[in-house]
């Protein structure tokens, strides 16, 4: 060390690795780093893609919340129904409606001034009960299943559907109150 004691960077970088040491090392881990993606992309294909819905059975509230004689639209945005409530001189009965036309699956508006339901989509008119009497829709609209629970709240399924009048006489179909 005539130079005072300093050593040449060259020099301390050849006591640790020689050019063809670093350049051998660099490739194995470039490798290992692709084994790894590649393991953790095939562990990625064996988990499902599931996508988290709200309940398919909810709650709406007791029979009393529901004006006998109206149709609510309170719950037509957060779960695409309308809760029918029959005045006493038509049984006095509650039933719920799915709100998604049998044409194309848009979602119907209701009018209270011409007691109707109107898509506005392709003008499809469904009566108060969801019938269709208009336009291109092939069939009334479709009612879900309604029960009462033990705590005297009204619980509705989605998962079943009643898509003909002749089904809307069970009595998962109509709510007796």
């Amino acid at each position: 060390m005539s130079d005072g004691g300093k050593v040449d960077d060259a020099k301390l970088w050849n006591l640790w690795f020689t050019r063809r040491e670093f350049f051998t090392l660099s490739a194995w881990g470039c490798f290992f780093a692709f084994l790894a993606g590649s393991a953790a992309s095939l562990l990625r294909f064996f988990i499902p893609n599931v996508t988290y819905e709200p309940s398919a059975t909810f709650k709406i509230g007791t029979p009393e919340d529901f004006t006998p004689g109206e149709v609510s639209e309170k719950f037509k945005r957060s779960h695409r129904i309308w809760v029918v409530r029959d005045l006493p001189s038509d049984g006095g009965g509650l039933y719920v409606i799915w709100s998604r036309c049998t044409h194309l699956g848009c979602t119907p508006n209701w009018m209270p001034v011409e007691n109707k339901f109107k898509c506005p989509c392709h003008g499809s008119g469904f009566r108060r009960t969801g019938r269709n009497f208009e336009g291109p829709a092939p069939r009334p609209l479709e009612r879900l299943k309604v029960a009462l629970a033990e705590d005297g709240q009204i619980v509705v399924d989605m998962n079943t559907h009643f898509k003909h009048p002749h089904e809307w006489k069970t009595s998962e179909a109509y709510l007796t109150v």
